[in-house]
């Protein structure tokens, strides 16, 4: 008797640590290189959601940013992506880069302002974004959302066939403005960017950023309502003469259509929930604010999941 009560005992733990083995729930977030805000700003998410969420692991993963991480989504690779709003809009409908590769994405929160930055630095000649012709520049690394928008931003100003274009990660680009292996990058991000920082500190190195706000009535006419003017203030990196009068493209979280609802409530609620350690991680987090989950700020459909919280929270979305 008692070896067939060892052994139904034994049949119980197991069973119970099967059942303990079902409630794990792991989870990763697509987010981008190394040198912008998406991956520590996602690294932080995974944690706060690891520590406060029972039975759950997230992982933050370097990817090639906007782009990569919706076709992530699409095969299911990645469970959540940070993205910029007019990427996410162009997989939501399948054209461009989506031609014939429709993402089922919705969003789960929209996050914060995406600054686009046209970079250089004194000795190069440029001073406007006409100056860029014939010059050597980054346009984003493959796979992201700034490549999408610096074809854009090239376009609107004719400039598409008039420069020698590269294509490098944000902090690969700076790494390349210093050794004058290029003359110039565009990068969109949050503020302060960590590489653009970088640049501007390295001693003998005056930076300046290229006003190009002139060009948002074109890009909107041709791609829609997704560009609003803004600036970056003179005071966000070292060096700086004046304000750079820019443009911005939201950015958001993203998933597929097919995560459960609990699940996006989860995420959701645990990220507004503990938005203070986030802030603690960057400052753009600042901007996690109710006041921003519109579908104005967002082109594409939010997650039911998210939108039971924001229902609680007095919000109608679609």
């Amino acid at each position: 008797m008692k070896t067939i009560r060892i052994l139904l005992l034994a049949i119980a733990g197991a069973l119970a640590a099967g059942a303990f083995a079902q409630t794990k729930t792991n989870l990763s977030i697509g987010t981008g290189g190394t040198g912008g805000v998406y991956y520590p700003l996602g690294g932080g998410m995974a944690n706060i959601l690891t520590k406060n969420v029972p039975g759950w692991q997230v992982t933050a993963e370097v990817t090639g940013a906007s782009v990569d991480n919706m076709k992530l989504i699409n095969t299911g690779k990645t469970d959540v992506g940070f993205t910029m709003a007019d990427t996410a809009w162009e997989a939501y409908l399948g054209i461009d880069k989506f031609k014939d590769n429709k993402v089922p994405v919705r969003t789960l929160v929209v996050l914060y302002p995406n600054r686009t930055h046209v970079v250089t630095v004194e000795g190069t000649g440029i001073n406007s974004m006409a100056d860029l012709k014939g010059k050597r520049i980054s346009v984003g690394s493959p796979g992201s959302g700034t490549e999408i928008l610096a074809l854009r931003l090239l376009d609107a100003y004719g400039l598409t066939n008039e420069v020698k274009r590269e294509r490098l990660s944000v902090a690969e680009s700076v790494n390349a403005i210093k050794d004058r292996k290029i003359d110039a990058f565009i990068w969109s991000g949050g503020l302060p960017t960590a590489a653009v920082t970088d640049l501007a500190a390295t001693p003998g190195t005056k930076i300046k950023l290229i006003d190009h706000s002139d060009a948002i009535d074109a890009m909107n006419k041709k791609h829609g309502p997704l560009y609003v003017k803004d600036e970056i203030p003179q005071a966000t990196y070292t060096g700086m003469s004046k304000p750079a009068s820019i443009l911005t493209v939201w950015n958001l979280l993203t998933v597929s259509e097919k995560m459960p609802d609990s699940v996006a409530y989860t995420i959701v609620k645990t990220l507004f929930d503990h938005k203070p350690d986030l802030v603690t991680v960057h400052k753009e987090a600042t901007n996690l604010s109710l006041e921003f989950q519109t579908n104005s700020h967002s082109p594409i459909p939010f997650h039911p999941g998210a939108m039971k919280y924001f229902a609680e929270k007095g919000l109608k979305l679609k």
